[in-house]
C-alpha cells in the first residue's frame, strides 16, 4: 500500500546549545530514517517560485530548512497537507509515492534535502497525471492494494 500524506512526518532533530552558536548532527539511520546516499540545497528562490513538484518512486526525502521558511504541500492522490518548516532542527520525512512541491519560501530560505537515493531521472515521476494513473493503477490491480510495484 502506498503511504499517505498522515506517513510524512516531522522529525526533531538533536539541538546542542551553545554560546557560541548551536550544532545540529544528522547521522544515517538515527536522526533521519534512512541511509543517506545524496545531499543537495535550494536558495536564492525568486518570490513566487516553487521547486519540487514530482514524486519517486523509490527514493525517500527529508527537508530541513537551514535558514528561513518555507511550506510543503503533500498530495498523496486522495489527500493534501501543507506543512510549515522554518526551524533548522526540525526536519520533514517524505516517503516514496508522496508529490510535494515547496512553496512560499522566505527571502533567504535555504531547503536542505537528505535524499535516500543517488540522482536517477528514472525515479522521479514529474506529470501528476502520472503519479495519479500510476496510484489508480495500483489500487486496480488484481493483487490489491498491498500489491508491490517493481522498482524502477
Amino acid at each position: 500500500m502506498f503511504p499517505t500524506v498522515f506517513d510524512c512526518s516531522i522529525l526533531t532533530l538533536p539541538k546542542i546549545r551553545d554560546r557560541r552558536g548551536n550544532i545540529t548532527p544528522v547521522h544515517n539511520k538515527v536522526e533521519v530514517p534512512f541511509q543517506i546516499k545524496r545531499v543537495f540545497y535550494l536558495y536564492d528562490v525568486p518570490g513566487g517560485e516553487s521547486r519540487g513538484a514530482h514524486a519517486h518512486h523509490v527514493c525517500h526525502q527529508f527537508l530541513v530548512a537551514a535558514s528561513g521558511s518555507f511550506e510543503v504541500l503533500l498530495d498523496d492522490g486522495r489527500t493534501q497537507r501543507l506543512v510549515q518548516l522554518n526551524r533548522p532542527y526540525l526536519g520533514l520525512h517524505i516517503p516514496p509515492m508522496i508529490w510535494a512541491s515547496e512553496v512560499n519560501f522566505s527571502s533567504g530560505a535555504i531547503c536542505l534535502v537528505l535524499a535516500s537515493e543517488n540522482y536517477n531521472a528514472a525515479d522521479y515521476i514529474r506529470g501528476y497525471q502520472e503519479f495519479l494513473n500510476i496510484k489508480l493503477n495500483h489500487e486496480n490491480s488484481p493483487f490489491g492494494r498491498g500489491a508491490v510495484i517493481e522498482n524502477r
